[in-house]
């Protein structure tokens, strides 16, 4: 195959509305605006009507919206936080800088999310909150989550970083976006997610007044008047530009995620046969906008796989192939007889696959073809 693959195609997004695109960068450009402009209140606008949701607090990156969140909700060093093992280093890594201490725990080894079960083993008197990790594009299992949470008096953030755009159905038929279920949602627009942005921005939700106050403070250096500062802040902005990119994408979130979906249904189906691997099992009561398609590959294959792919000049994420517990900055909150064998199994056995809104029918075949065909070139 001539044309070369991405694992997600940010330039062929952007040619294709490049008019758009452009137009509103220059706009922010004119007006002169860079700071908390019309665009950045517009966005936050639209970003509350599509995911119908009371406020939307934008800011610099997801791991600042992570920080943020538990600044607003008033812990003490030392209070502890449950968060999944199997996730990206900033998760865990703004519990510890804040000097709270987080509880990794395992997930479910076949949505690869948090499970009320799980949750509740790890539940001590010292426990303050909990981080549902929405891994790969869809919703961990909310409705138990938040009934269990409700019942201890612990916080839920939602780490929405890869499932924007997900709907998850409670048991009375409600539906409600990823992120807006718990106290407080979380998200990252880095350019690689479902809607990047051209540079770092994120952005805070909740459906609390009060919270939403707290949060706006702390992203502006703890005023809520200028010059006036109630509490200590941070300074966390989403400037207009990245807003401006934002506000033209948004429009187009859910052919994004149809797009996604359509990809891996092509995969679904190409690996049907395969029984050396397991293609992502959905979440029987959430959407799935697949941030990532990850295959699960058995027998010790993974790592064959690697190299079959790299010399097929197919690019490839393995995420994560260090559990957080391993991780050197963490050994200090990780108990000896810590075991999770879930996460231990996962590092060693996930590969995702190229998967983004620009794939075609001749780059599914290409892959998915590539994929099958390791053991034929022996």
């Amino acid at each position: 195959m001539n044309r070369q693959i991405h694992m997600v195609d940010v330039g062929g997004q952007y040619r294709n509305m490049k008019s758009e695109i452009d137009q509103a960068v220059i706009e922010v450009i004119e007006s002169g605006q860079f700071i908390n402009g019309p665009k950045v209140k517009r966005f936050q606008a639209d970003l509350e009507n599509f995911l119908e949701v009371k406020h939307v607090i934008p800011c610099a990156n997801g791991t600042d919206a992570l920080q943020i969140a538990l600044m607003a909700l008033g812990l003490e060093p030392g209070d502890e936080v449950i968060v999944p093992a199997f996730t990206y280093v900033a998760t865990a890594e703004v519990i510890a800088l804040l000097q709270l201490t987080p509880i990794m725990v395992d997930v479910d080894p076949n949505t690869f999310n948090l499970t009320v079960e799980i949750f509740e083993k790890a539940i001590t008197p010292k426990t303050k909150a909990v981080v549902p990790v929405h891994l790969f594009g869809q919703c961990s299992d909310m409705e138990s989550i938040m009934d269990l949470a409700k019942k201890h008096n612990i916080y839920v953030i939602e780490d929405n970083a890869q499932a924007i755009g997900a709907d998850y159905t409670f048991s009375n038929g409600k539906n409600q976006k990823s992120g807006t279920i718990g106290d407080i949602g979380t998200t990252s627009f880095y350019p690689s997610k479902n809607l990047g942005a051209y540079g770092d921005a994120g952005a805070i939700f909740t459906n609390s007044d009060e919270l939403a106050a707290k949060l706006r403070m702390i992203a502006n250096h703890g005023q809520g008047q200028r010059y006036h500062h109630k509490m200590i802040g941070c300074n966390s902005r989403l400037d207009s530009i990245q807003a401006a990119i934002l506000g033209v994408k948004l429009k187009y979130l859910k052919k994004y995620s149809n797009a996604r979906q359509e990809a891996a249904a092509f995969y679904d189906k190409a690996f049907a046969d395969e029984d050396w691997m397991q293609i992502p099992t959905r979440q029987h009561n959430s959407t799935h906008v697949f941030h990532q398609y990850t295959l699960k590959i058995k027998d010790g294959y993974r790592d064959a796989l690697k190299d079959h792919l790299f010399a097929a000049g197919i690019p490839f994420g393995v995420f994560y192939p260090l559990p957080l517990y391993e991780q050197e900055a963490f050994k200090k909150f990780v108990p000896d007889d810590l075991d999770l064998p879930v996460t231990e199994m996962l590092c060693q056995s996930v590969i995702s696959l190229p998967i983004h809104t620009e794939m075609d029918e001749e780059i599914l075949n290409h892959i998915s073809g590539v994929v099958k065909g390791m053991f034929k070139t022996a």
